[in-house]
């Protein structure tokens, strides 16, 4: 039963990473920042504490910025952005990286797609390089777009079709947005990006992949005299772009009367699903509900695992998970019911702890804790400088102010037990919220 509880979690696990950024805040972070004239937007924190340095690029385009009929396609050029270059051979882009002594990942998201390389601070100018490079001009050809396209469709088959509770994100996101365009998950469709024709692929390249929609953060061991030279160089001739960009503004409707459904799937173990609203990140409600998840399902000693798992026997695991996203996502939770135990039982259970945080202050004692816990969590989340590039530009694009990095946790200890009532009872209403039955398809 464990491992079948932690298969669970890591699938559902690897889809939210799709979907989220990072926040977190510890000792002070100084940074300068500066824009080219191309509209490229860059942020220099220097650390000399070790000899490594990140060249980090995030563009503001996620899987919400995506044609209806053309979905996944922000997670397909992530792919896509490591073939190659005019000056960089087709596949050398990593093995450039890893001969330097270097790691290099990246990830999309809703809202954002995300680059970096981590370097010997020896290795900054080849690190700016290499990043310029596949802004400036990327190799898309038949053969990269083909190449791709095999390889983000066995994805989606990997992490989400074929993964057993693959789905749960997907089923549950597709209820519960109607109209906006988080109602389809970050992979996207398999026939959309098999389909999709060069001047597709083009055309949002053109468009979204240009200066003006970047942020680029470099961390670490560095001279900020030298860098802001270096970004220059490498950077400052790269055209503008001259499309504009695109961005969403439709305002999901209020749901207003509860949506219940069941889902079969090949899974062994079956799971409940309650998604409600979640405010957008960023404003003073979304804190206040991320505290009360905190509450709900952080550790053994919360409310729902100390209830539901050790007291009452009824679930064998229970979870309130954040979407957080940049327009208002879900609050997401998730119970393994206990074997023998009926999903009415479990949900039952979930409903009297719902209950009770929208009819009752949480105690001093609670509260203490939770601030608490929150305070540890983002001292300790930006401790590595890949990290706080991460956060810089999460900031910046999200907000438009990366010293958010300096301040996230003032917004969290701004939060009274008061707000926290308020939002639940603003937030968890049984009209507001999906409810899935996931269940094996024996069944």
């Amino acid at each position: 039963m464990k491992q079948i509880r932690k298969l669970v979690l890591i699938a559902f696990g690897l889809l939210l990473l799709l979907s989220q950024g990072a926040i977190g805040q510890g000792l002070r972070i100084d940074f300068t920042e500066f824009t080219l004239n191309n509209g490229l937007h860059v942020i220099l924190h220097q650390d000399n504490s070790t000899p490594n340095v990140v060249v980090n690029i995030m563009y503001h385009v996620g899987a919400k910025n995506e044609e209806p009929h053309l979905t996944g396609f922000a997670h397909y050029f992530e792919h896509l952005m490591f073939e190659g270059s005019k000056n960089i051979r087709r596949g050398k882009f990593s093995e450039i990286v890893e001969r330097a002594g270097g790691t290099l990942n990246a990830w999309t998201s809703f809202d954002l797609t995300n680059y970096f390389v981590l370097m010997p601070s020896n290795q900054l100018e080849l690190g700016l390089w290499l990043e310029s490079e596949r802004l400036l001009h990327p190799v898309i050809d038949s053969i990269g777009i083909a190449t791709q396209k095999s390889v983000v469709i066995e994805e989606m088959k990997q992490m989400r079709d074929n993964r057993p509770y693959g789905r749960i994100l997907s089923e549950t996101i597709k209820r519960a947005f109607l109209k906006h365009p988080y109602r389809t998950d970050v992979l996207g469709r398999a026939e959309h990006i098999r389909n999709a024709t060069y001047e597709d692929i083009r055309n949002f390249h053109n468009t979204f992949y240009v200066p003006g929609n970047a942020v680029l953060v470099v961390s670490g061991d560095i001279d900020k005299a030298n860098t802001r030279r270096l970004v220059e160089k490498y950077f400052g001739d790269i055209p503008a772009g001259n499309q504009n960009i695109p961005r969403p503004t439709v305002v999901e409707p209020r749901r207003m009367a509860e949506v219940r459904d069941t889902v079969f799937d090949n899974i062994q173990l079956p799971a409940l699903i309650h998604a409600y609203p979640l405010p957008a990140l960023g404003t003073p409600d979304f804190y206040a509900m991320d505290m009360l998840g905190i509450l709900l399902s952080r550790g053994q000693s919360s409310r729902l695992h100390r209830q539901l798992v050790d007291e009452d026997k009824l679930a064998m695991s229970i979870q309130a998970i954040p979407l957080g996203l940049e327009d208002p996502g879900l609050k997401i939770i998730f119970g393994l019911p206990n074997m023998g135990v009926e999903m009415k039982a479990l949900e039952a259970g979930v409903q009297k702890q719902i209950d009770r945080v929208r009819n009752e202050l949480i105690t001093e004692r609670e509260f203490q804790k939770l601030r608490n816990q929150v305070e540890s969590t983002l001292v300790n989340a930006n401790t590595t400088i890949a990290r706080r590039a991460t956060t810089l530009a999460n900031n910046h694009l999200l907000f438009g102010d990366a010293g958010r990095i300096n301040t996230e946790l003032d917004r969290y200890m701004a939060v009274t037990r008061e707000d926290i009532l308020r939002v639940a009872q603003e937030y968890l209403k049984t009209e507001y919220r999906v409810v899935l039955y996931y269940l094996p398809k024996q069944q």
